[in-house]
């Protein structure tokens, strides 16, 4: 199935996963921790009788707080390009919805995907015109990836979704730190 499709299909709590991981894979940029996203990780991972109505105190709470915290990050800096993907980051974030209906979660969803494909092709030193760099179709993966265990496992799906966007976090930050030495080795 496409993302595309998966994305239609997707519970308010498949979209809120969706969006979050593709945050969280972006992190990096803004220099922020690895634990940052935790708490709305967790927000997620508790299962409701009916996961159309995840509303709740905790998704808002810790929406504002992260929020908060990541304000006061910076980014590496560097070329427009970095500038550029540091924005959308920031956007993606500034873009959340503080209650989780599934038309604000999939809106959001949507905008997280496309922002975090930008990120990785503003950032990949092998950008090929012809098709996906090897950053993008990896992020495509991971995006697929998270919607197909959210849908496929539930409340269950959360930690290895998570998992999966750690992974990604991992490879973005080798790039954004490969970047960063090799911007100030031009220096």
């Amino acid at each position: 199935m496409s993302l595309v499709e998966l994305v239609a299909r997707a519970d308010a709590r498949g979209l809120a996963a969706s969006g979050l991981a593709c945050l969280d894979r972006c992190l990096p940029l803004l220099d922020g921790g690895d634990d940052v996203l935790r708490p709305l990780w967790a927000a997620l991972a508790v299962d409701t009788a009916d996961t159309a109505d995840t509303s709740g105190p905790d998704w808002a709470e810790e929406l504002a707080r992260v929020r908060a915290e990541v304000a006061g990050l910076g980014g590496p800096g560097g070329t427009d390009g970095d500038d550029e993907a540091v924005l959308l980051v920031r956007g993606m974030l500034s873009g959340a919805p503080d209650d989780r209906s599934v038309p604000a979660l999939r809106a959001w969803a949507d905008a997280c995907s496309a922002a975090a494909l930008r990120v990785h092709r503003l950032l990949d030193p092998a950008a090929d015109p012809a098709g996906p760099a090897p950053l993008v179709a990896g992020e495509l993966r991971r995006q697929t990836a998270v919607l197909e265990l959210l849908a496929a496992h539930g409340p269950a799906g959360v930690r290895p979704a998570l998992e999966a966007s750690t992974e990604g976090r991992r490879v973005l930050r080798a790039v954004v730190s490969r970047r960063a030495r090799g911007h100030d080795a031009r220096l």
